[in-house]
């Protein structure tokens, strides 16, 4: 039930009220372990169907006797460090992050803002497919509802705190995916004195990362060359990614934001265990150019939960995903794109050096991705038939490139990449491997 990233599913066919109701009840019984006054914090980006969902999650937790912090349309990061600032005993984000309008998800934090353990996750699940019971107290003992207002004036204040940075001057073109960022972003970076330029930030329920945001910067590019401005970012419709582009319409990923961040880091003796978290999705250029800087490199699986459980394990503080998940440890507990956004502005302000230069410290190698959408991805997954053919393939790079072929963690996806110095050579492989996946599903 709970993927790399919460439950998630077409809302209102897989990602049912039902589902919700169920779900709210079960993780405010775990979280709150049964003890009176507890709270749950609840957030949403602004797809159409979080009115449906926050509707049955806050009847679920409420008939455990477990009160609702409504804090309405607010990034995923958000809620994790409000679910802190507050005291609630967990918190709920219904969002499905980058992908299109007719998903969505639920995802838990605990009490101290990090997503559940996979142990609790599973006990939560447990008592979703009525494997134990759950109290349902009456009377005074229901649980209540109470609105948050100055939520998104708690957050802004946050990281202001966090990257107290002077971004008078600056021209900034910010694109909002139609998302929960379009609530924060432009109000955050204006007040830091930044003369902005909002794009995609009118949200109408059903726009949400349609064209636009971290997996569609084209416009972006765009408007960054027709308004001339110093740089733009990008966020997806949960604000927890981030990517940015360069004064002349270049795109800087995440490889080459955690780049130039750890330099200043460690310019700063800030960069904990002298150490960067990335998957091994991160391009090659990433692992050159640290290696050049003498910054240690880690790799994990796919997805931010396993970057954040490699920097608990190590006592690293940074790390993140070439995506722009990125997860600054010293100051929230999982990846911010707001956050990120602002360490960014101030080292491009505090070098008084355009984002271009500052991103050439890294070469970024071609990397070729292509997405195969599938019925059964472990089926894929574990084909010999493909297993052979990726083996044939890495034998013809000779150990002058890689190739990774995994299922997503949040969709009926199997990823396939090739990273190597010869683009023609890896368009040849992708294609032949996702041929083969085409034939195998």
């Amino acid at each position: 039930m709970f993927g790399t990233d919460g439950v998630r599913g077409v809302a209102n066919r897989e990602l049912t009220p039902e589902l919700a109701l169920k779900l709210g009840r079960a993780g405010a019984f775990v979280l709150s372990r049964g003890l009176p006054g507890c709270r749950l914090v609840i957030g949403r980006d602004t797809r159409v169907s979080g009115d449906m969902l926050e509707a049955a999650l806050v009847a679920g937790i409420c008939s455990v006797g477990v009160d609702v912090l409504k804090v309405g349309v607010m990034p995923t990061p958000a809620v994790a460090y409000l679910t802190r600032a507050l005291g609630a005993a967990g918190g709920v984000v219904i969002s499905a992050s980058h992908n299109p309008v007719a998903d969505n998800g639920i995802k838990f934090f605990g009490p101290s803002g990090y997503k559940l353990a996979d142990e609790v996750e599973e006990e939560i699940e447990r008592l979703v497919v009525g494997s134990g019971e759950i109290p349902a107290p009456i009377g005074g003992g229901v649980g209540r509802c109470y609105e948050v207002t100055d939520a998104a004036d708690r957050y802004i204040a946050f990281l202001m705190e966090a990257v107290p940075v002077d971004l008078s001057g600056m021209k900034i073109v910010l694109d909002c995916a139609n998302g929960a960022a379009s609530r924060v972003a432009p109000r955050l970076l204006r007040k830091l004195g930044a003369e902005v330029v909002p794009i995609f930030h009118l949200p109408d329920g059903v726009n949400i990362n349609d064209g636009c945001g971290s997996t569609r910067p084209a416009a972006l590019q765009a408007a960054v060359r027709e308004h001339g401005a110093g740089l733009g970012l990008a966020h997806d419709g949960d604000a927890d990614r981030v990517l940015a582009v360069d004064e002349n319409g270049n795109l800087v990923d995440g490889d080459q934001i955690m780049v130039i961040c750890a330099r200043d880091l460690k310019s700063k003796g800030r960069l904990a265990k002298n150490t960067v978290v990335v998957t091994v999705m991160s391009n090659l250029g990433l692992h050159l150019a640290l290696q050049e800087s003498g910054i240690k490199v880690i790799q994990t699986r796919v997805g931010d939960r396993y970057v954040l459980e490699e920097l608990l394990r190590t006592g690293a503080t940074f790390g993140g995903e070439q995506s722009g998940h990125i997860i600054f440890l010293e100051h929230n507990t999982t990846g911010d794109g707001i956050l990120t956004g602002l360490k960014l502005l101030s080292v491009v302000r505090e070098n008084g050096a355009a984002l271009s230069e500052l991103a050439a410290c890294m070469e970024r190698l071609p990397q070729l991705l292509e997405n195969v959408r599938v019925a059964d991805k472990e089926k894929v997954i574990n084909h010999p038939e493909l297993a052979a053919a990726i083996r044939e393939h890495e034998r013809r790079l000779a150990g002058c490139g890689r190739i990774l072929v995994r299922p997503s963690g949040t969709e009926p996806l199997v990823r396939v990449m090739a990273e190597g110095r010869d683009m023609d050579g890896l368009r040849a492989i992708v294609g032949e491997l996702v041929d083969l996946i085409g034939r195998l599903a």
